[in-house]
């Protein structure tokens, strides 16, 4: 995620990172040729036909509505995954405070911080698809982190060891039912949050709908030109471009905010949050809170 103070006026119009016009930019080479090609077809060898503006209005207009629905579908699974990350880090730290105000004894609390912060890291590297077992080792060891890694779901296997832990003090006196029912209610909303966040990355905007959008946007673009013949003459190429820039721009912020754990620029902070919810841990048990995460160039990760 990129973390910057807003630029200037003029910087506005340079800055690379973070843009979609790296990825756009053949798309608008192409409109820009495309263009050219037909103002000269038309002014030096034969008349091409036209299409009327007002008819091209509508069509935008149209255009500019789908976008702006998948645009506005998009940035909510953006927020929803951050607002899920946000219940994570939340709940980790309220289980941190249960193990205090229910007099959990100061040893029996690392085996149950530790594998909070596994889960952690097991579930951005669920979400990532990255290797995370060095993570996950530092907290654990290898061994336990090799085993834990090798589930199905491991995120979700060191909640249930977790819940184990809070079992066994159950059996051995030293919870009592109701603090064991307030554990267990906090690991539920953890699994609630996790569950959310499998959701949006294994379930993508529709598909039908995303192709929809896409050759409806070639189609105009490719249209364009053929509109503003006898309107703007030699402008016509710049006007298109700004259009393509405009469609395409809309198209490439969709997908890229369609999915919100991707390593990308625009991309959720997973590893600055889980570093927050190490500080969290480590602060509990009374270790050395490492360093709050930095962003390098401008990007948190």
């Amino acid at each position: 995620m990129i973390v910057r103070d807003p630029p200037s006026a003029l910087r506005l119009f340079f800055i690379m990172q973070g843009s979609v016009v790296p990825r756009i930019i053949g798309k608008m080479g192409f409109v820009l040729v495309l263009t050219l090609t037909v103002v000269l077809i038309d002014t030096l060898l034969t008349p091409l036909p036209r299409i009327s503006l007002a008819a091209m209005s509508v069509f935008g207009v149209a255009l500019s509505l789908f976008l702006g629905f998948r645009n506005n579908a998009a940035y909510a699974r953006w927020w929803e995954a951050r607002t899920l990350w946000g219940g994570l880090i939340a709940d980790t730290r309220t289980l941190a405070r249960q193990l205090e105000l229910f007099g959990i004894p100061p040893s029996d609390r690392p085996a149950l911080l530790t594998m909070t912060a596994a889960f952690a890291h097991a579930h951005r590297g669920s979400l990532r698809r990255c290797d995370v077992q060095d993570d996950v080792a530092a907290w654990i060891g290898k061994d336990k982190a090799l085993t834990l890694l090798a589930r199905a779901n491991p995120a979700d296997a060191a909640l249930g060891h977790i819940a184990e832990q809070v079992a066994k003090l159950k059996r051995s006196g030293v919870v009592d039912g109701f603090a064991q029912m307030a554990l267990a209610d906090t690991l539920s909303r953890l699994a609630l949050s996790q569950a959310g966040c499998e959701r949006i990355r294994t379930t993508p905007l529709p598909f039908v709908y995303s192709l929809l959008v896409r050759r409806t946007t070639y189609l105009y673009s490719a249209l364009l030109p053929f509109a503003l013949l006898g309107s703007v003459e030699w402008f016509a190429p710049v006007f298109a471009v700004v259009v393509a820039y405009v469609f395409f721009g809309l198209q490439a912020v969709t997908n890229e905010l369609e999915h919100p754990f991707d390593l990308r620029p625009n991309g959720l902070p997973l590893d600055a949050m889980c570093r927050v919810i190490e500080r969290t841990l480590c602060d509990a048990m009374n270790q050395t809170t490492p360093p709050e995460a930095k962003p390098v160039d401008h990007i948190l990760t």
